[in-house]
């Protein structure tokens, strides 16, 4: 993520929760509870570069485009844009026309506090943020070198003390109050999902000048939900925007989720719950006791409540079943994967990345982390998508600790002598610290120290970004469903503050990744994602763990919930049924 979107490797997928809630219920409004194991570290598009934050600013703010929230596999419809772009013959011109009648929030930014308009320039504007260099947005790899002369507004304006944004850029245009246009420099298939991601969500230029740095703590979008203020407080409450435009719910949907009854709110208009509140609680078991209390609606299953909540045939508990409670199993796009800091030089040295591959048990992670609900990673592609390979086993993938010695020997720290103690970062929840101390123990095996750093998670963030981690556990799940989204997480170019927050950098990767960017969906593409992803497992440019499923439980009474690896912007869709809590409250 998108975004990019970082994952803690140890956290399970989609953990949501929520604090302790004793005051009575409220069963009046349609309210959804949900929470996050971490705090969020502002609400500024351009920097939604983990799940968390995007997210958040996901409720407020909105793109050009979206998924289908009922169509699978993913389809991208319009979202503020009124239709999907007419496309140039040569691919390179997209021009969009944008929704008239769409409102910013009503803020003191504007004149009389009304929110304004959204026009075509706003977008202009929104893309000029993410490339403007005095800001260093940590989405600006998904735009670098793709758009028309952007790369020359960006460094025209990196020595200047104020940023131009009057300067006219070739590529991306307002041709008339709601007609934008793109130009881009080279074909980037994967254009159009860049416009669905939270970095390219458009935001006002009133607003952005009136707040200055405060900009972040002040969202003000043209999204479904309304946030005053976002503070670093442990709750987030979001309440429906009275002046959101008529959208919908979906009308149509593919047959799995037509038969299992997700049309029953077709032609609503949205969105269905009248607040969203989100609560920030870190470790797992409050987060369980709050679900069983009915104080959240959904939650990923905690390691340790897994197998009182899960049958060995993957059916869910008597216990909850009589309560209500649902259990929905989704395979998630993504990887988790422990990463090293190739500015290092001892990183650079491939017999020890080897070596400490192969000292890594992730059969042994998964059945202490993941309850084998995983599957262990042979490479970055995950399932699911072309470039995956099903039979493909990587040599350097443990535990092998024999093989592992007879590397690090080779790498010049026999029994690991010579070797500094190498620090491990990662975020500071309990199961983090129990998956750091796993790994420094694998690692101790073959005589290599590892120190474990815990860090708050925006913390461990900047830690990464500002290349001052040696290793850290983090995981990613699909910004977009292409393996050019993960295999673009090795790509030299993208360096930090990039996707790239390893640093690695290979000459023939790179080309060979530059290569397949350019190209259409085709056999020949796929066949040269496969070559990339073996080269991605053989030189061992981070330490692959696993490809999570989401194991998730929700309450009876919310309705629509659609377990996605593109959960950015859901809420809206989904309803509270406020009979069928106040019944199923009463057995909890």
């Amino acid at each position: 993520m998108n975004n990019f979107k970082l994952l803690a490797s140890i956290m399970i997928p989609l953990v949501l929760l929520c604090s302790g809630c004793t005051k009575k219920r409220d069963l009046s409004i349609k309210e959804l509870q949900i929470s996050v194991p971490q705090k969020v570290k502002g609400m500024d598009p351009i920097f939604a570069n983990d799940r968390y934050s995007s997210n958040e600013i996901a409720r407020v703010y909105e793109g050009l485009l979206e998924y289908h929230y009922l169509k699978r596999p993913y389809t991208l419809v319009p979202n503020l844009a009124s239709e999907m772009p007419k496309v140039s013959a040569d691919g390179l011109t997209y021009t969009f026309k944008i929704m008239p009648g769409v409102f910013f929030h009503d803020d003191v930014a504007f004149s009389n506090g009304k929110g304004r308009e959204l026009v075509a320039e706003d977008f202009v504007y929104s893309i000029k943020r993410l490339a403007d260099p005095k800001l260093q947005s940590t989405g600006w790899w998904i735009l670098d070198g793709k758009v028309k002369g952007l790369n020359d507004w960006r460094e025209a304006n990196s020595g200047k003390e104020t940023v131009d944004y009057s300067q006219e850029v070739e590529g991306v245009k307002a041709v008339d109050k709601y007609t934008l246009q793109f130009k881009l420099s080279r074909e980037f298939p994967q254009f159009l999902y860049s416009l669905a991601m939270p970095f390219t969500f458009v935001v006002a230029k009133e607003v952005v000048e009136h707040y200055g740095k405060e900009f972040l703590n002040h969202p003000v979008g043209t999204g479904a939900f309304v946030l005053n203020k976002f503070d670093q407080s442990n709750k987030i409450t979001y309440t429906k925007n009275p002046n959101f435009r008529d959208k919908f719910y979906p009308s149509n949907a593919t047959e799995d989720f037509k038969s299992q009854g997700y049309l029953a709110d077709a032609g609503k208009k949205l969105p269905l719950v009248d607040k969203v509140v989100v609560n920030v609680i870190i470790e797992n078991q409050p987060r369980w006791l709050n679900f069983q209390k009915g104080n959240l609606d959904y939650i990923g299953i905690p390691k340790d409540n897994f197998d009182s909540a899960v049958t060995p045939s993957n059916g869910i508990s008597d216990e909850l079943q009589k309560k209500g409670i649902e259990l929905l199993i989704t395979p998630s796009l993504d990887v988790t994967y422990t990463a090293f800091n190739h500015d290092n030089v001892l990183f650079q040295n491939v017999y020890l990345r080897r070596a400490m591959s192969l000292a890594y048990n992730v059969e042994k992670s998964n059945e202490l982390f993941y309850n084998n609900t995983a599957m262990p990673a042979q490479s970055i592609v995950p399932p699911g998508i072309a470039g995956h390979m099903d039979s493909y086993k990587n040599p350097f993938v443990g535990p092998n600790l024999d093989e592992a010695k007879k590397l690090l020997a080779k790498a010049g720290y026999r029994d690991g002598k010579g070797l500094p103690e190498i620090t491990y970062d990662c975020p500071n929840s309990t199961v983090s610290r129990q998956t750091g101390e796993f790994f420094r123990k694998r690692m101790a095996e073959i005589g290599i120290k590892i120190r474990v750093i815990q860090n708050p998670w925006p913390e461990l963030q900047k830690k990464i970004t500002n290349r001052t981690v040696m290793m850290y556990g983090i995981a990613w799940g699909a910004d977009y469903p292409d393996a050019e989204n993960f295999l673009q997480l090795l790509y030299g170019p993208n360096k930090a503050p990039g996707a790239n927050g390893s640093g690695y950098n290979n000459d023939e990767f790179n080309k060979l990744f530059a290569l397949s960017s350019r190209m259409q969906d085709s056999p020949e593409r796929t066949a040269l994602y496969e070559k990339l992803n073996r080269m991605a497992a053989e030189s061992v440019p981070i330490i692959y763990g696993v490809h999570r499923q989401t194991y998730l439980l929700k309450h009876g009474w919310v309705k629509n919930f659609v377990n996605t690896d593109f959960e950015s912007g859901i809420e809206k869709y989904m309803n509270i049924d406020l009979e069928l809590k106040k019944k199923a409250l009463e057995k909890l």
